[in-house]
């Protein structure tokens, strides 16, 4: 019994994704989902992206948290349309979450949608919530075993941000151990190193959004 709910529910989301990801690429809106676990940088890393792109681009932002409202905070005060989701205890964001938010935002008149995550490296890459980019962090303190423990995740990512790669140099971490299991299953991954302190690799991260976005803006143009 168990198993067939599990399966009702995966196929009702994918149907709400495919409905989520037709409506965003007839107007021309291009999502992406950013995973990690708590406190790997995910607010850090948008919020730098968002100060290269927002003068070119109009940026909105779901902060999914299990409560609170800290990092919504953060984005608001880029004066960036932010919306706070809220789960109340659950480990991800579903797709029907992400359709009922889109009528808080005009998409006639935005570019880009980010969606913060719940901090998670299990259920939130079980659920596709229509996005068009998956990004999944792996902050340094966390450690070089966590693609071997956790590989559904990065699996699934086209981006895997290697973050706080400033601090390196501080742990024992084992960059080429991550890069050998990112490439045993997933060898089409851009695996990126990025510091939100030192800003190193950003900008990088950045020009390949952008490169991305360029395509949806010019699709059916």
């Amino acid at each position: 019994m168990d198993i067939k709910v599990v399966r009702q529910i995966l196929e009702w989301n994918e149907d709400c994704s495919s409905e989520i990801r037709e409506l965003f690429k007839k107007k021309k809106v291009y999502m992406i989902n950013v995973m990690g676990s708590p406190g790997a940088g995910k607010t850090s890393l948008i919020i730098e992206i968002i100060k290269r792109l927002k003068d070119k681009y109009n940026i909105a932002v779901v902060e999914g948290d299990i409560a609170g409202q800290v990092d919504a905070e953060k984005i608001d005060a880029l004066g960036i349309s932010v919306v706070q989701l809220n789960t109340e205890g659950a480990c991800h964001i579903e797709a029907l979450s992400i359709k009922n938010i889109v009528e808080y935002f005009d998409l006639d008149e935005t570019n880009i949608i980010f969606i913060e995550n719940i901090g998670n490296l299990v259920c939130p890459a079980e659920f596709d919530i229509g996005e068009d980019l998956k990004i999944a962090l792996l902050s340094i303190p966390e450690g070089d075993d966590k693609v071997e423990k956790y590989p559904l995740l990065f699996s699934k990512a086209e981006v895997v941000v290697l973050n706080k790669y400033d601090m390196v140099k501080y742990f024992n971490f084992d960059d080429k151990r991550v890069q050998n299991n990112i490439d045993k299953i997933n060898s089409e991954a851009q695996v990126m190193r990025v510091s939100s302190v030192t800003m190193d690799g950003v900008q990088e991260l950045t020009d390949y959004i952008e490169e991305r976005v360029k395509l949806r803006i010019e699709e059916q143009s």
